[in-house]
């Protein structure tokens, strides 16, 4: 039985005076990662704001298991990681996810237990800022975790690592999700996409597709998820002018 943790009905979102944006319906699932994949500038962003509860929604709903997105009860149970370090610099890893843990109400073994799932043990006393752009990534995804939470949402979180630690996070991905969390992952690169149960593509605020990878290539009748995205927006194109 498919469990739907989170909900958005109807959403739109106006940001600087300019439609983000609209109306979009989408269900996230417990268990599963769910990627939504689209060109920088299309609204990933603000769909992942309106999850967590820190985007002003001009209409529509976002609830997570039956509570508004933004609602005290939800602070425990959504990790999110945005696309900039969400640690300070000055701190080693252990000290960041300490204060993090106790700002959270997490136990302290969940901070070993962060460190340990994002492998930075060899680097939990390691100042923050002194880090590789990968160790850092790692660090800001360890606070995302104290607590497990049910929901994770990660904004970009494989931009500009190599090509072994981007297998090896979404091998981690993998493994909370079966764990039981919902992820949902956000990114502009296509060849990203069979890493995913399930993909969102969006365009210019529009999801233009919801299905698995293999199922939107069989529809589109391509071989792999770039070509598919052209043959929408191109199909769009067609319906638009027809």
């Amino acid at each position: 039985m498919v469990n739907n943790l989170v909900e958005v009905r109807s959403l739109v979102v106006d940001r600087g005076g300019r439609r983000v944006l609209h109306g979009l319906d989408l269900t996230i699932e417990q268990g599963s990662v769910t990627g939504l994949l689209g060109p920088s500038g299309c609204g990933k962003s603000t769909l992942l704001r309106s999850l967590v509860g820190v985007q002003e929604l001009t209409s529509g709903r976002v609830s997570i298991d039956g509570v508004e997105a933004g609602g005290k009860e939800l602070r425990s149970r959504i990790g999110y990681v945005t696309q900039d370090p969400s640690v300070y610099l000055d701190l080693t890893v252990r000290e960041n996810l300490q204060f993090f843990a106790r700002v959270l109400g997490a136990g302290t073994g969940s901070v070993d237990q962060a460190i340990e799932t994002v492998a930075l043990s060899d680097h939990a006393d390691q100042v923050v800022g002194r880090l590789s752009g990968g160790q850092l990534s790692r660090a800001s995804l360890a606070v995302a975790l104290l607590g497990h939470p049910d929901l994770l949402v990660l904004d970009e979180p494989t931009v500009g690592l190599d090509p072994v630690l981007r297998r090896d996070l979404w091998a981690l991905f993998h493994r909370l999700a079966d764990d039981g969390a919902a992820v949902f992952v956000s990114s502009h690169v296509m060849d990203e996409a069979d890493r995913c149960d399930r993909l969102l593509l969006m365009r210019e605020g529009l999801l233009i597709a919801d299905d698995s990878p293999d199922r939107i290539r069989e529809l589109t009748g391509t071989r792999d998820i770039e070509s598919a995205f052209l043959a929408l927006v191109d199909a769009a194109e067609e319906e638009r002018t027809a």
